[in-house]
């Protein structure tokens, strides 16, 4: 049997494929959003993928290869999150860094800003959020992914958005 070959139920190899070749940027961007290292999120991506690729014959819907591969990279990010942050309750607290000055472009610090903004905001704001505008899925994709109802979505969406509005303007002053 060849790796192109058809499974009998679930996703094909070649869907899965496919699908991993045509989202790995999207699927990276995502964990980006809700991780800090780029190591990282890769990590959580092919992770991703494995995972999707060892279940694959569970996977009821084909169609639905790319939402369970974001499902998945959420998860895993969470995971990757929870262990740093148990991690860091053991080590003793770091002195803040201090950017240098060739480090100041306009651009990178909001960008920087941002991100730190987003680190604030509860977490199924700031899932929503990425996965709103980030992402740019719809309202019906995110509650389908997070499991939660359209209006839940709508809901976070427009807290999120009014904390990260107060963060963003105090972080200016």
């Amino acid at each position: 049997m060849t790796m192109a070959a058809t499974d009998t139920a679930g996703a094909s190899v070649d869907l899965l494929t496919e699908t991993y070749q045509a989202h790995y940027r999207s699927l990276l961007r995502l964990a980006a959003l809700l991780l800090d290292d780029q190591a990282s999120c890769e990590d959580v991506v092919q992770e991703a993928f494995i995972r999707v690729h060892a279940a694959r014959r569970r996977v009821r819907e084909p169609e639905k290869t790319l939402a369970y591969l974001r499902q998945t990279v959420v998860n895993l990010s969470r995971s990757t999150l929870r262990r740093r942050i148990l991690g860091l309750r053991l080590l003793p607290k770091p002195m803040p860094d201090m950017a240098s000055a060739e480090e100041g472009a306009y651009d990178a610090l909001e960008r920087d800003q941002l991100k730190a903004a987003l680190r604030k905001l509860q977490r199924r704001q700031r899932e929503v959020l990425v996965m709103r505008y980030y992402a740019d899925m719809t309202e019906a994709q995110v509650a389908e992914l997070l499991g939660v109802s359209v209006g839940a979505v709508k809901a976070y969406g427009s807290r999120g958005l009014a904390a990260l509005r107060v963060l963003m303007e105090s972080s200016h002053d």
